[in-house]
């Protein structure tokens, strides 16, 4: 035998006893491994050690690292990814808020509307409130009679609050106004709404944005019922959360005054959390100097845990629909309610520039709510003062989730100013054609403003894709497909579209040296689909599901037909 074939042979030999001393715990074979990262895209096999991705590449070489105790899973040829990343979902009011809540969706006629109240009326008789859900505020506000006066014949014995699709609004009856003790003296609550009759000035019924949240913290006190509910029903979403192959979340509107800090403490506590989480803390629209050194207490950022408390949720505006996102123009319809007809904000640009400033300096990053022009451009002068005053040694990554309307000169400013644009595709109202259709009449030509996905993503900004759960699905899936089959702006590969659901999500949670694309030295968070996605044609995607979803290695979630 030559001299060089037995070094050949001796570093044979070493290699194979190094993985031995290495050996996987879990290795995947003979699969499609879409991995995310430009410098290995595709792979057949994976090797995970101790929830820690060890190798990617052949399936001959993974098999270096079997032993005994090591899982061998053949993939058979199905698709593997990242775990996904949800930027911005609901999971703890979702499920809870709604227990013993008359559901009236599916439809847009008051009609319907009242008359699946009536049905619901009897079923609530031992409750302090009659509650529902699901209205839109414009199928009610332009009702011939004043929105309480048509509930107050649904409801007659109890005060009732109907809870919009989204959390901007209520519809509310007379008894619920008198609970709170509103009449046509009260003023609007600051970054809300009381709608009241033009020629009498009583309130109507209808409340927006802060108005409708101060009568929320009325009905539902922290109670340990509530909090028992909270926790079950957090519980029952982290399980859909898995089934759904997302690994990752932020938590948008952690209502701290109502203890959900508490929830998802004791959900960490007892291991019931099947995603990493980043609890955003919600910003109330009171005392700003007390807040900030509150929130600023809150903050948690433990290397290992699946919980960090490093982000705050706040709107700068409201809702097109229901003309409180602002505008830097006039609406094109008047309900008579604003000064100037051109929304209203929540924070206005000097109080959101103060919280970013002094709670950017802590670690936090921020999620604003934004949707029309003058909002998005607010928040970003919000963004450039802060960058400004603090300097640019703070690895900042806020970004504004919602910017249904960019204004030209703001275009270009994610990118110079490091902001995330976080966009929610998930829902029909967000197709260009359904858009166009609802929000013309407030918003006329400027319709061709929204949703600017691709103008984004050509400005070179950072980009993610979330759902906004649950305001709409959480399935991955159906962002992903409706950001690449849009009429208009839409994304330009299912590559990107998977990277704003992935990489770039890891990215905004500061987690992206840990997860959010496939390769050595990673967690392993993936997921695998039982369709090939990259095969299908682009108007299907939504047809695969996922079979197995894995955090760290370890199974969160496994369709019946897996293995």
């Amino acid at each position: 035998m030559s001299i060089i074939k037995t070094r050949l042979l001796a570093l044979i030999l070493f290699s194979a006893i190094l993985s031995q001393l290495h050996a996987a715990d879990i290795i995947l074979t003979n699969g499609k491994i879409y991995t995310v990262n430009a410098a290995q895209p595709w792979a057949e096999a994976m090797v995970v050690l101790d929830g820690v991705i060890e190798y990617v590449g052949t399936s001959e070489q993974a098999r270096n690292y079997l032993n005994a105790e090591t899982e061998l899973v053949d993939l058979e040829g199905k698709l593997v990814l990242p775990g996904f990343h949800d930027v911005h979902m609901h999971p703890l009011v979702s499920y809870a808020s709604f227990q013993r809540v008359c559901d009236i969706r599916g439809g847009h006629t008051l009609k319907l509307h009242l008359k699946r109240l009536k049905d619901c009326a009897a079923e609530q008789k031992h409750e302090n409130w009659f509650l529902g859900w699901g209205h839109w505020a414009g199928d009610i506000i332009d009702s011939k009679t004043m929105p309480k006066l048509l509930l107050d014949e649904q409801v007659t014995d109890k005060p009732a609050v109907i809870f919009a699709l989204t959390s901007h609004s209520n519809w509310v009856n007379s008894a619920a106004l008198r609970k709170i003790g509103w009449d046509s003296s009260t003023p609007n609550p600051p970054g809300g709404v009381i709608v009241k009759n033009k020629k009498t000035g009583e309130p109507t019924g209808i409340l927006f944005d802060t108005a409708a949240d101060i009568i929320n913290d009325l009905i539902y006190l922290p109670t340990d019922q509530a909090l028992e509910a909270a926790y079950y029903g957090l519980d029952e979403v982290m399980r859909e959360i898995s089934r759904n192959g997302i690994t990752s979340i932020a938590a948008a509107r952690v209502l701290w005054k109502r203890k959900h800090l508490d929830v998802w403490s004791k959900a960490e506590q007892d291991g019931i959390l099947r995603a990493r989480t980043v609890l955003d803390l919600w910003v109330y629209p009171q005392d700003d100097d007390s807040q900030i050194e509150t929130l600023k207490s809150f903050y948690r950022n433990d290397e290992g845990s699946l919980l960090r408390v490093t982000g705050i949720k706040t709107y700068a505006d409201g809702l097109i629909g229901n003309t409180t996102a602002a505008m830097k123009q006039p609406y094109d319809i008047d309900y008579g309610m604003l000064q100037d007809n051109l929304g209203l904000n929540y924070l206005d640009e000097i109080r959101l520039t103060k919280f970013v400033t002094e709670l950017e300096r802590q670690g936090f990053n921020f999620m604003i709510h934004a949707l029309g022009d003058r909002a998005v451009h607010e928040s970003l002068n919000a963004v450039e003062s802060a960058i400004k005053i603090n300097g640019d040694d703070i690895d900042r990554r806020h970004r504004i989730t919602h910017v249904d309307l960019i204004d030209n000169v703001d275009l270009p400013r994610f990118k110079e100013l490091g902001v995330i644009a976080d966009f929610q595709l998930a829902a029909d109202w967000t197709h260009p054609r359904e858009y166009k259709n609802d929000a013309f009449i407030y918003i006329k030509d400027r319709v061709k403003y929204a949703y600017r996905i691709k103008d984004v993503f050509d400005s070179g900004a950072t980009l993610t894709l979330s759902s906004d759960f649950d305001v709409s699905t959480m399935n991955p899936l159906v962002g992903i497909q409706n950001s690449i089959t849009r009429e208009e702006q839409s994304l330009p590969s299912l590559d990107e579209a998977i990277r704003a659901y992935t990489l770039n999500g890891a990215y905004a949670l500061h987690q992206d040296d840990i997860t959010g694309s496939l390769e050595v030295g990673k967690y392993a968070d993936l997921i695998v689909l039982d369709k090939n996605i990259f095969e299908l044609p682009e108007n299907q995607i939504t047809s695969a599901r996922v079979l197995l979803t894995l955090l760290a290695g370890k199974k969160m979630y496994a369709h019946s037909s897996w293995r």
